[in-house]
C-alpha cells in the first residue's frame, strides 16, 4: 500500500476516461449508484477506500494552494 503523494501520469489519466470498458458501462446504463462499489467489487472498494485516505493527488493540493 502506498503512503503520500501520488505520481501522476497523463497516460492513465487518457486511458481511464476514453477506455471501452467505461463507455459500454455508461452508455449501457449498467452503472451502479454512487456508494455502492461494494456491492460490485468489495475487494476492491476496500482497497480504494484505504488508498484515498493514505494517498493525495498534487493536482488536488495545488488547486487549493491557489484557490
Amino acid at each position: 500500500m502506498k503512503f503520500g503523494m501520488r505520481k501522476p501520469s497523463i497516460k492513465k489519466r487518457v486511458a481511464a476516461r476514453t477506455s471501452l470498458k467505461r463507455q459500454i458501462v455508461h452508455r449501457g446504463g449498467l452503472k451502479m449508484p454512487r456508494g455502492y462499489g461494494w456491492v460490485r467489487n468489495p475487494k476492491k472498494y476496500a482497497y480504494n477506500k484505504v488508498y484515498n485516505r493514505t494517498t493525495f493527488d498534487i493536482f488536488k493540493l495545488l488547486k487549493k494552494l491557489f484557490k
